[in-house]
């Protein structure tokens, strides 16, 4: 089962899913380190994605974990509202976007855990960005996203990421890991696969901005690993034909079944707050027929689309 906002589905009734979005957010720390980071418009968010529905847009995986600005009753709303089925996220994100008193550092693994199977089993919290989360709704989070920094794992990531492993192992929920340039992607797979993870349950995201390096993407999708390419529309980073160019690639060695994507959006990258933003359907509208004009098939892109996440996101 793949667990929406809304409630649990079977994998054939996901449909279109942009795998990594960002539809509300909250004024908090990520908005002091990137003003971008601030999507609290509700009436907003709802038309943008009334309009990626209207394309025929049926999902998109909200990235925003607990206890760092996330909306949890506004998803719920959109949802509700607009038709298009929410996957949600627990889990955390880099420790930049915390403050400094925050219980994601004062708390252990096994309270951490608890907290992420809570979301994922009863209900998401709709507070806790702040102060310790108490209040909680009945709509549940559907994946763990978690956040690799620069250089080595400290003691504080080691801890996060084994509370999101036993989380994962207890539910079969499947874990997200946003990178970062100069992080060791293979040596945190390492580090999971000695402590119980499969890397088959593992989402890579933003490795085509992250890392050029192509070899590195295929190598740990021999693991299985899914590739989460969202770097489309995002012209401060590279080109859509760059961009094309990487599926094509990975494609061609034979990892089409690892590949999903999505705009990773953004206040800056909306429509709806930002008029030159390319907007929640910009893959729909411009990037889904650019890749089939350069000679991806629509079998392959309904693999990425509809295939892939529909396998990646459900529990096991």
């Amino acid at each position: 089962m793949i667990h929406t906002i809304c409630g649990e589905i079977v994998p054939e009734e996901l449909g279109f899913c942009q795998s990594h979005e960002h539809l509300l957010l909250s004024k908090g720390v990520s908005f002091i380190r990137n003003p971008s980071l601030l999507m609290d418009d509700e009436e907003k968010s709802r038309k943008e994605l009334a309009d990626y529905a209207s394309l025929g847009g049926n999902a998109i995986v909200e990235a925003q974990p607990v206890g760092c600005n996330r909306v949890a009753e506004g998803l719920l709303r959109l949802s509700e509202e607009t038709g298009v089925h929410i996957i949600a996220s627990t889990g955390f994100h880099k420790m930049i976007f915390y403050p400094e008193e925050h219980w994601i550092f004062s708390f252990d693994e096994d309270r951490l855990s608890d907290i992420f199977i809570h979301e994922l089993t009863c209900g998401m919290y709709t507070d806790g960005d702040s102060a310790l989360p108490s209040r909680d709704i009945p709509a549940k989070a559907g994946q763990i996203k978690c956040a690799i920094d620069a250089g080595k794992l400290t003691p504080q990531y080691e801890k996060l990421f084994l509370a999101a492993g036993r989380a994962s192992r207890l539910t079969g929920a499947p874990v997200m890991v946003h990178t970062e340039k100069d992080s060791d992607p293979a040596g945190l797979v390492e580090f999971l696969e000695k402590n119980g993870i499969c890397p088959a349950h593992l989402i890579f995201c933003h490795m085509d901005r992250t890392f050029a390096d192509i070899g590195l993407h295929k190598e740990l999708a021999s693991f299985g690993i899914y590739m989460e390419y969202d770097t489309i529309g995002r012209f401060k980073y590279h080109s859509d034909e760059h961009e094309l160019e990487v599926f094509a690639e990975m494609i061609a060695s034979g990892y089409k079944d690892l590949l999903l994507a999505s705009l990773d959006t953004t206040r800056a990258r909306l429509k709806t707050y930002t008029p030159d933003g390319v907007g929640l359907t910009y893959i729909l509208e411009s990037f889904l027929p650019a890749m089939h004009a350069c000679g991806i098939t629509e079998a392959q892109t309904e693999q990425i689309f509809r295939e892939n996440p529909a396998r990646a996101f459900s529990f096991v």
